[in-house]
């Protein structure tokens, strides 16, 4: 069985099966592989498994999902939250994103949607396998500004920088980078082999992070952790971090960052 894939729940388990769990959950950070985390079901989404993978009771100020929409399955009709705004990322699958004032998507693997706060919209399957979408909702910390247009796009249409000048790293701004309406970040980071973060982090954001492709070793507070394609860290403020892949194929992972907004007192 590959890293990444769910344990079979039927039938007889293997030996050496009871016990064991790579996931840890501290005060301040969270490391989950997805054979830990169970399913749930909502109701505004029919025909969806749902692996709630961050929310407020684990520390989070967001909340974070893994959606698995069987075919004809999804939003019934169309939702919208005042005040939460929305992010999804098509993992696989095909799907149709529909959105107010957006024209709609035709979804495949690497397509994003940004959802502004108190926006309408259908996320459906249109396929014949399941899709499966990453999801985050945030309630939007209004600053006086204008609220973020909506956005549908795909990740091959983002370019590939690196404003840290780290050889081997590259960052992709899911969401306008430094657009003061937006209070937080969706960026796909990339390491070639051998790359790493210079240094151990230790900063106010707080991150939700999704492993896509590739493995590394994952440093939290004061432990590494070995990291997978399909694993998920929740990092809060100020945890001690850093990456180092440890592969022979690049690793990547999308991250959820804080930003653009002051400290609450």
């Amino acid at each position: 069985m590959r890293p990444h894939q769910l344990p079979v729940t039927t039938g007889r388990f293997p030996p050496g099966a009871i016990g064991h769990n790579r996931g840890v959950v501290r005060p301040n950070y969270a490391f989950m592989p997805p054979e830990g985390v169970l399913i749930s079901r909502l109701p505004h989404f029919s025909g969806t498994v749902v692996r709630i993978l961050a929310a407020p009771v684990l520390g989070a100020k967001f909340a974070q999902y893994l959606l698995e929409i069987a075919p004809g399955g999804g939003t019934p009709e169309a939702f919208r939250e005042e005040g939460i705004q929305h992010f999804y990322y098509v993992l696989s699958g095909q799907g149709r994103f529909v959105m107010a004032d957006a024209p709609a998507l035709d979804l495949r693997p690497g397509h994003f949607a940004y959802v502004p706060p108190g926006t309408a919209f259908t996320l459906s399957n249109t396929g014949s396998e399941p899709l499966r979408v990453l999801g985050l909702r945030k309630r939007f910390e209004a600053i006086g500004l204008p609220a973020p247009e909506p956005i549908l796009s795909h990740r091959d249409e983002i370019p590939v920088t690196n404003h840290t000048g780290a050889e081997g790293r590259g960052f992709q701004f899911l969401l306008p980078w430094g657009d003061m309406r937006f209070d937080f970040e969706m960026n796909l980071m990339w390491f070639k082999p051998g790359a790493h973060f210079p240094d151990v982090e230790t900063h106010v954001m707080e991150h939700g992070l999704y492993m896509l492709e590739g493995q590394g070793l994952y440093f939290l507070g004061t432990e590494w952790h070995e990291i997978w394609a399909g694993d998920f860290i929740w990092m809060g403020g100020y945890c001690p971090q850093q990456f180092y892949p440890t592969g022979f194929a690049d690793a990547a992972y999308l991250l959820y960052k804080n930003v653009n907004r002051d400290v609450a007192l």
